[in-house]
């Protein structure tokens, strides 16, 4: 099982930036593809972004393609989501998630482990 712990959200105003930062602990990071989800009031909880585990590949949703960016530190035990060029719709709780797999995933039931969320709110 991986701990995790994510940061970095708040409030921010449209075209703004943000960095998300996910600290695990428990079994070997580095072992596990993580990615990010979002959950936005009265809607299903949503792939964002995903690395594998050697981030040799990334993988983003359509709707953040060219603003977001995931990273990951293994020596850290840290992964990152740097939002740039933010939108009201970005607006949800983001969730940082250890996959089963060193591999990328997308869907939530394909994930095995999750962090409690951090709020991310974009004013227009």
């Amino acid at each position: 099982q991986v701990q995790l712990v994510e940061s970095g959200g708040g409030l921010v105003q449209a075209g703004g930036s943000l960095r998300l930062s996910c600290v695990a602990s428990g079994r070997t990071f580095s072992s596990a593809a993580m990615g990010w989800f979002r959950q936005a009031p009265g809607k299903e909880r949503e792939f964002v972004a995903a690395i594998s585990w050697n981030s040799g590949a990334t993988l983003y949703a359509d709707s953040v393609k060219g603003r977001f960016t995931i990273s990951r530190d293994n020596a850290k035990d840290t992964v990152y989501l740097q939002m740039n060029s933010l939108k009201p719709e970005d607006t949800a709780v983001y969730y940082c998630a250890a996959a089963k797999t060193r591999y990328i995933v997308i869907h939530v039931y394909e994930y095995a482990d999750w962090g409690r969320g951090t709020q991310v709110t974009v004013s227009s």
